[in-house]
């Protein structure tokens, strides 16, 4: 089969152009999407070949000789001429990297095939007398007949055109194999490169398998010291909320309302004095600032008492808050495990199809 008999060597993607046949000058798209060119070697006739097919149509079918020059036009353009075919061949890449390595390989297949046909060469000399005997055409002898020279040229004539049609079928035969077995052998590449890439990625898979069981144990372990850390701030705060929380507000409270009782008790025996103990004016005057006294800095007292119980209402609220966010983290931390325990499963799912 051609498939054991030529080899692809390098394959990549590109955008096939032929040169206007009419003009010499303006491009042609050869493809409407970027298509596989490959570099195809044959053992058996020791020939190089670039090869691309499209649907069930070769596109490049250029056979590379040592008088081929493959020319950079652009960073990602570059095009040759092959006199077989009659045409001037353009690929246009998609990154400068995969021109280089394009026109590399060219130039090296280039000098693979000049090393071929310098060996030709060498073995034809050697057998030129065999080759020459072996090597000549055999053409198909005059027909003889006895009826004269007219029909002796009407028979001559006939073999003609029956060898002429004869050749025009095995050529339109052989054209036809062709286009096959470059389909084939473009078909057998791609499967080829498709399964080395397969291949590839279960290595890299094999690879990080380790990579992940570490990393899950270690997601295993943050999640341990999650939960614990969400168990001791819920019992921290319930038991503040219970008690500390009270205990610690309850000694300013009680002492704040002991000195307002006070002052108010102070405040009554002074308006109860007012009346008959002072007779004086001064004494009635200092007095009243007393009082007034006396009243701001219960006003002052209940204004603290009012912070107070704001601040023991703010404290409660960011323990509540502080609920809420712990309940969130307890929230999250299950999602983490419930992906953690996917995330096990499909690797453990991975190395049993491994």
């Amino acid at each position: 089969m051609s498939t054991i008999r030529e080899q692809p060597i390098f394959s990549t993607r590109a955008h096939i152009f032929q040169i206007d046949p009419s003009t010499k000058r303006n491009w042609i798209p050869a493809s409407k999407h970027a298509l596989t060119v490959s570099y195809f070697y044959d053992a058996i006739r020791n020939v190089y070949r670039i090869i691309s097919v499209g649907g069930t149509k070769a596109i490049i079918n250029s056979t590379i000789t040592p008088n081929m020059t493959f020319t950079k036009t652009s960073q990602k353009f570059g095009q040759w001429a092959d006199s077989r075919a009659n045409t001037v061949y353009g690929l246009g890449f998609a990154s400068e990297q995969h021109l280089s390595q394009f026109a590399e390989k060219f130039q090296e297949v280039k000098e693979a095939a000049r090393l071929a046909r310098e060996k030709s060469q060498d073995k034809t000399e050697l057998t030129s007398p065999a080759l020459s005997l072996t090597s000549q055409q055999i053409y198909p002898s005059p027909i003889i007949s006895s009826n004269g020279p007219d029909d002796k040229l009407f028979r001559s004539q006939s073999a003609d055109m029956e060898m002429t049609t004869e050749r025009e079928r095995i050529k339109k035969m052989l054209s036809e194999g062709s286009v096959c077995e470059v389909q084939w052998e473009a078909e057998f590449f791609t499967l080829q490169d498709s399964n080395s890439k397969l291949v590839a990625a279960l290595h890299e898979a094999n690879a990080n398998v380790e990579q992940w069981k570490k990393q899950l144990a270690a997601y295993q372990e943050e999640t341990e010291a999650l939960r614990l850390r969400v168990a001791e701030l819920e019992a921290q705060r319930a038991h503040d909320s219970s008690g500390e929380t009270k205990e610690e507000a309850s000694p300013a409270l009680e002492e704040l309302e002991q000195l307002v009782k006070a002052k108010d008790e102070e405040l009554q025996q002074l308006k109860s004095q007012k009346g008959g103990r002072w007779e004086g004016n001064e004494e009635s005057e200092e007095t009243l600032q007393k009082v007034q006294d006396l009243e701001r800095r219960n006003k002052d007292l209940e204004h603290r008492l009012q912070l107070a119980e704001q601040t023991l209402s703010e404290t409660l609220a960011e323990r509540n808050k502080m609920y809420h966010e712990v309940s969130k983290v307890a929230e999250i931390m299950d999602m983490k495990i419930f992906e953690l325990s996917e995330l096990r499963q499909d690797l453990a799912k991975l190395v049993e199809s491994n």
